[in-house]
Parts: C-alpha cells; sequence; structure tokens
C-alpha cells in the first residue's frame, strides 16, 4: 500500500482523532500496514470514511475480516448500522460491501450529511458514487 494512501485521501490530523476516538483499524504484517479502516459515529451509526487493504493482500479474505471486526466492533458499542459511499461498480468496492451484506442506500432515503457527502464526492470529479448501509 503507497504511503500516499495515509495522506492523499483524509489527513493525518483526521487518522489521530479516529485513533484517539478507537475508531482507527489496521492490519500489519511483517512490520508494514497492510490494510487500514477508518470510521467515525454519525447520528446512530458508525460511518466507514476510508477502507484499503494493499493489493498483494487482496483476495486473502483480509477485508472481509476487518470489516467483520468492525461490525462485531458496532453492535457492541450500540450502532444502529454501518454506513459508506464507494465506487458502485468498482469489483471491490458496492460489489464486495454487497457480499458483505450491505445494500444500496439511496439518496432520497439517506440523511442529510450523506447526500452533502455523495454531492461533494461528485463535484471532486469521483464518479459512479453510491452510498450503501448494513443494519446491525
Amino acid at each position: 500500500m503507497p504511503d500516499r494512501v495515509f495522506t492523499d485521501f483524509t489527513p493525518p490530523e483526521d487518522w489521530r482523532g479516529r485513533q484517539q476516538a478507537g475508531t482507527l483499524w489496521v492490519a500489519e504484517a511483517d512490520g508494514a500496514v497492510v490494510a487500514f479502516l477508518g470510521a467515525h459515529g454519525e447520528d446512530g451509526r458508525l460511518h466507514i470514511d476510508e477502507f484499503a487493504v494493499a493489493q498483494d493482500q487482496q483476495d486473502q479474505g483480509l477485508g472481509r475480516r476487518m470489516l467483520a471486526i468492525v461490525r462485531d466492533w458496532a453492535r457492541v458499542e450500540g450502532f444502529a448500522s454501518l454506513s459508506l459511499t464507494t465506487f458502485r461498480s468498482v469489483p471491490f468496492n458496492a460489489p464486495f460491501y454487497a457480499a458483505f451484506g450491505f445494500r444500496d442506500w439511496p439518496a432520497e432515503d439517506a440523511p442529510a450529511v450523506i447526500r452533502q457527502r455523495l454531492m461533494y464526492e461528485a463535484s471532486s470529479g469521483l464518479k459512479d458514487r453510491c452510498a450503501m448501509i448494513l443494519d446491525l
């Protein structure tokens, strides 16, 4: 995983806040970070901000295991659901989450903060985005 994943997307200072809140999960192999998931609580949901698995670690179940750990943690912490925005058509995005149990969350059914996030992503040049939710 290139180091820029930690700096080009969410600013480093935001990761510190997630770490302090207990909503940053990291997987290491041989002393190197190979996956991370950062989230935050939002209106009774745990919203996944970013989730990345190094390319050479994909297709080995690491992403699914990390997501299961986060799901189980969110249940224990009393969150009602997990939410995220992602690419609709990229195989390791929306199809991956759908196989895990997430469902499409139409913008008209989502809260304003999710609609705003999708509009911001579209204005930033990210195309084919969708929101997804997993009821806990």
